[in-house]
């Protein structure tokens, strides 16, 4: 243990913890901005060589910023110096406000380049640089978030770390980063040993929290999970714990997983009843679609309102799992509502789709001014002068609208005198209370929602991050074709063909058969990480479903080859979440289901698919060593891996499938499709006797699929289990009665 004093304040500087799991043209602003100042002669830093919009945004700061690499950390063992480590990406609140307050102010800029060397990282595009100094940072600080700010020796090994630093300290809880700064460079030049072993420590105890030691899954970890869920779960307003309160999505995909297996009721209406909440809050855009990164309150009502490309798939699945256990339209709408703003605000010419759009946004009623918000807020005066006094009476009414703005703890003092809009209440409580029709008052919502987001479209909108990771992409391609299924809409199955086909094109590298990060300005980048294959993977298997086209089948086995020769480790699982990068001191392994699944929960389900589509057993095997290797996370805390519990239970159930002979497109073909495509039936696999490329395609690793035709020449359905089938149907109320008949067995 290592102490400095700062300001009277003792600090430990490495108290060594448990580690636990825990059509939008905007994007160009940045370039034209940049070129701007360029020609107004002001200086770059090295950053305006990138290609990041989060680096770039610190391009001008006086900060002699490196991004990382090889030059980085030679400077800092030639100079002798410590490096200054900044982690953050270019829609984060926070981060922002550390880079005005700090990264532009010259004395403190000075500080830095002369006792420093500083690197800039962008957590998006290298979530492996991430993800070790979070745990570096989480184990000295007990949290962490961003902006992440660590303290590194030349050699990359952390030795001090913290988020977001004031530029003064003004509490004894939080050092001002000028002082931080003096004393580290202090410290750095009188007791340097001392550092040392501290780093030595910290590297030594991720090093033991990296390790795996492969055992049994207890036998009550489903149920385990789901109680200490319910457990935390809310009733009153839905979702798990106290504010702020997070989607997670790998949670509620968990709860419907475990209904279909058990039979659980309340997994399922704890699951549905947070979605609900979620669709009439705040967190999600009433007039744009998409949802917003989380709630700062317990009721979904006042959001952080950056919105992540990430969430927006993940929340479609759920709302797709719950429209097919329940058939409820609203579920069904919300769905659509993500996808209609993916595909008109987030979406790039070429066919990929854009990282976040910030939090920050100009203030419309208030020229000059930045806030949080500030592009989805509205005054009631504003909205009476649009709609008019009857539109507006409904409207206001049902939105919760208020004269003097419908922000009741504002301690920043952003929302003042303007509303969030949140769904108040019912159409049929607003009928009632303002003596109209249901009918009228659902027609005259709808009229207003369109001239207000008409309206919103005028504003200048928040700042857009418009890099295409590829992993993010892997998630929509697959949402946006399970929802062509599901919802009966081809747009949709059109718009995830040209994402698969634009990644394909633009960041899978033929030769090496390796997949590249980032897409941006026309170029791509970066060595792909593990998400970026098993999200891809996954993406595109829902793709193979929809589309029926073996191209899909055939390159996700490609990818999941070239996977498991970069990433698989001999004592079972992907260990290394990044590619080989020989600066980075530990490729660490996610242990946890967060905002983004753990690229080893996605990797076990694909697995687990691509074992019977291509008739690999070594890849179940494969999935349950994978599954086996995280038992010390998965038999103390369950819920910490929701997403790997379903995989497990469906390694322990008999494998399923539904097998459909007929013609493409015929209409009796599509008549079955249809029944399978509306019942909740995961994890059945659905194999497609076309006739064609497809059956053939099929047949070279699955035997029997080349003897199998529709009979009587009508499209013909075989449910099986194990491969063992039923009585083959033609009928879609048959094959109906079927599936309901094995809903608790898959």
């Amino acid at each position: 243990m290592f102490w400095i004093i700062i300001a009277g304040l003792t600090i430990s500087l490495l108290p060594i913890m448990v580690l636990s799991a825990s059509a939008n043209n905007s994007g160009n602003r940045i370039h034209q901005q940049v070129q701007k100042r360029l020609a107004a002669g002001e200086r770059a830093n090295r950053l305006i060589d990138e290609q990041s919009p989060y680096l770039l945004q610190h391009a001008f700061n006086p900060v002699d910023w490196y991004p990382w690499g090889d030059e980085a950390f030679a400077r800092a063992k030639k100079e002798d110096k410590p490096i200054f480590l900044s982690i953050g990406y270019s829609t984060c609140h926070w981060c922002h406000v550390m880079a005005h307050e700090s990264f532009e102010n010259p004395a403190i800029a000075a500080i830095l380049n002369q006792w420093f060397v500083s690197i800039k990282v962008d957590r998006e595009e290298r979530p492996d640089i991430d993800q070790m100094y979070m745990a570096a940072t989480q184990a000295m600080t007990g949290s962490g978030g961003w902006p992440m700010s660590v303290f590194l020796l030349p050699d990359a090994s952390p030795f001090y770390a913290g988020t977001y630093f004031p530029p003064l300290s003004v509490s004894s809880n939080r050092p001002g980063f000028k002082d931080l700064l003096t004393t580290i460079h202090q410290v750095w030049l009188e007791q340097k040993g001392e550092l040392q072993d501290s780093a030595t420590r910290m590297v030594a105890a991720l090093e033991r929290r990296n390790a795996a030691s492969p055992a049994a899954i207890q036998s009550d970890v489903f149920q385990r999970g789901f109680s200490l869920l319910e457990q935390n779960y809310d009733p009153r307003e839905g979702g798990f714990g106290q504010a702020p309160k997070f989607p997670r999505p790998v949670v509620l995909a968990f709860l419907f997983s475990h209904y279909k297996a058990t039979g659980e009721k309340k997994a399922k209406d704890m699951a549905l009843f947070t979605l609900r909440k979620m669709a009439e809050g705040g967190m999600h855009d009433q007039l744009g679609g998409g949802f917003h990164r989380y709630s700062v309150d317990d009721h979904w009502f006042v959001p952080h309102f950056e919105k992540m490309l990430y969430d927006q798939p993940q929340l479609a699945n759920a709302y797709l799992d719950a429209y097919q256990i329940t058939r409820d339209e609203v579920y069904a709408r919300t769905a659509k509502e993500i996808f209609t703003y993916l595909l008109r605000d987030m979406r790039d010419a070429a066919g990929g789709f854009y990282s976040a759009e910030d939090a920050d946004s100009d203030n419309p009623y208030s020229p000059g001014q930045h806030g949080e918000g500030a592009f989805y807020l509205w005054t009631k005066e504003d909205i009476v002068k649009r709609l008019g006094a009857q539109a507006a009476a409904i409207f206001t009414r049902g939105f919760g609208i208020k004269k003097n703005g419908n922000v009741q703890q504002d301690p920043m003092a952003e929302f003042t005198g303007r509303n969030i809009l949140y769904w108040a209440t019912t159409d049929e409580a607003l009928a009632a209370e303002l003596k109209m029709a249901t009918e009228y008052i659902i027609e005259s919502i709808a009229a207003s929602r369109e001239l207000l987001f008409k309206a919103r479209e005028q504003r200048k909108r928040p700042h857009l991050d418009d890099k295409v990771i590829t992993a993010w992409n892997g998630m929509v391609i697959g949402a946006l074709a399970r929802s062509s299924r599901i919802l009966q809409d081809p747009q949709f199955l059109t718009a995830s063909l040209q994402t698969a086909t634009f990644i394909k094109e633009h960041l899978c590298d033929d030769t090496s058969r390796n997949l590249l990060r980032r897409y941006r300005n026309k170029q791509a980048g970066l060595a792909g990480q593990l998400s970026d294959y098993a999200y891809l993977v996954d993406g595109l298997l829902e793709l193979y479903r929809a589309s029926h086209d073996p191209q899909w089948l055939s390159w996700s086995v490609d990818l999941t080859e070239r996977q498991i020769e970069l990433f698989w480790h001999e004592t079972g699982g992907f260990f290394f979440d990044g590619a080989a990068d020989p600066s980075i001191k530990i490729r660490m392994r996610g242990s946890s289901d967060g905002a983004e699944p753990s690229g080893n929960s996605v990797a076990t389900h694909n697995l687990l698919r691509l074992a019977q589509l291509h008739n690999a057993p070594q890849w179940q095997q494969m999935a349950r060593r994978l599954v086996e290797s995280f038992s010390d996370v998965i038999n103390d805390y369950p819920p910490a891996l929701p997403l790997m519990l379903t995989a497990w239970q469906h390694i322990n159930a008999k494998p399923s499938q539904i097998v459909i002979a007929g013609k493409p497109g015929a209409d009796d073909t599509e008549a079955l499709l249809r029944v399978v495509d509306s019942t909740f039936s995961e994890p059945r696999l659905l194999l497609f006797a076309d006739g064609g490329q497809n059956q053939a395609y099929l047949a070279r690793k699955l035997p029997f699929m080349e003897s199998v035709a529709p009979l009587g020449g009508k499209a013909t359905a075989y449910v099986c289990s194990d491969f063992t089938c039923t009585m083959p149907v033609t009928d879609p109320i048959t094959l109906q009665r079927q599936l309901e008949e094995n809903k608790k067995n898959p």
